[in-house]
């Protein structure tokens, strides 16, 4: 199968699940819609390779899945600690007022005052919200000064005013001084 060139980490393979061969993948979303439609996974242990979903299911917090080829518990936990990625044109088409947090990394942070705020870097959760991590970005002539400390946004309409994914930004009421 030929590699996709749009790949996106969506999670990671955590363990055996049962004596059959599934496996229990910890997804970095909290609904795991990609994992749940899409019926070809990609992972990188021992070496990237696709592997076909035959059954998948919620767990906990977990998804659980039987995979084409994966049998027994040992083949299951040999793949324990893999990068479970899926292409990103296989995601679920999101409404216009949701976002996966693969398209907004890499976004510019600006404030209503139109200051650069930096660049999202990565995102978390705390549970009942998503939260930007904002890098400052770094000024080359700014040789030696101190480098601003990185921002915890959490992504909510309180604060998140616009997000533009064509101009690549997204506009905050969140102060410098914050």
């Amino acid at each position: 199968m030929k590699l996709p060139d749009d790949l996106v980490q969506v999670g990671y393979v955590s363990g055996a699940y049962g004596v059959a061969g599934w496996v229990r993948v910890t997804p970095f979303s909290d609904d795991a819609d990609a994992l749940l439609s899409v019926k070809t996974w990609w992972f990188d242990k021992p070496n990237l390779r696709d592997l076909e979903v035959k059954q998948v299911k919620l767990h906990g917090g977990d998804v659980v899945a039987q995979l084409l080829g994966v049998v027994g518990r040992d083949a299951a936990e040999a793949l324990k600690g893999a990068a479970v990625q899926v292409p990103r044109s296989h995601f679920p088409t999101l409404s216009a007022d949701e976002f996966y947090w693969s398209d907004l990394i890499g976004l510019t942070v600006q404030n209503l005052q139109g200051e650069c705020l930096g660049q999202v870097s990565d995102m978390m959760s705390n549970g009942p919200q998503s939260i930007l991590r904002i890098a400052p970005l770094v000024d080359p002539a700014a040789d030696g000064a101190e480098k601003a400390p990185e921002r915890l946004i959490p992504f909510v309409g309180q604060f998140v005013i616009n997000v533009d994914k064509t101009a690549r930004t997204i506009t905050v009421d969140w102060g410098l001084d914050y």
